[in-house]
């Protein structure tokens, strides 16, 4: 008997998959469509509320931060023990925080930095 291994013996480990030329093409377009809404969305005016078309930009994001997870970072519930799902409960986290705080800074930025009126130019020293 011969002590030769298979130089890809590792393949046959249940460690997750890496992407077939197929996922990888299947990620690509889900990303650009996903990318590509949002934009038109902004650029026609497609919506006419801004408080509507920032929540659809946002779902279209958080979508697209799931398809990166699983096209091109190969998350799935089968891999590394399970660690991909505290992964994804920290990226969750992660995405609230900062489109929260994004739209919170965004928001009084807005409000408290407005362009000052005629009147109280004039009241300037």
């Amino acid at each position: 008997m011969s002590d030769h291994v298979h130089p890809n013996h590792h393949l046959d480990d249940d460690h997750g998959s890496h992407g077939s030329l197929r996922d990888y093409v299947i990620g690509f377009v889900l990303s650009v469509v996903l990318t590509a809404i949002p934009f038109w969305l902004v650029m026609t005016g497609a919506i006419a509320d801004k408080s509507t078309t920032a929540l659809v930009i946002m779902a279209f994001a958080a979508v697209q931060i799931v398809v990166h997870m699983i096209y091109f970072l190969h998350m799935n519930t089968k891999s590394e023990n399970g660690w991909t799902v505290m992964a994804l409960i920290f990226t969750i986290v992660i995405l609230v925080i900062t489109l929260s705080g994004s739209l919170w800074v965004m928001y009084h930025l807005n409000h408290n930095m407005m362009p000052m009126t005629s009147h109280e130019m004039g009241e300037l020293p």
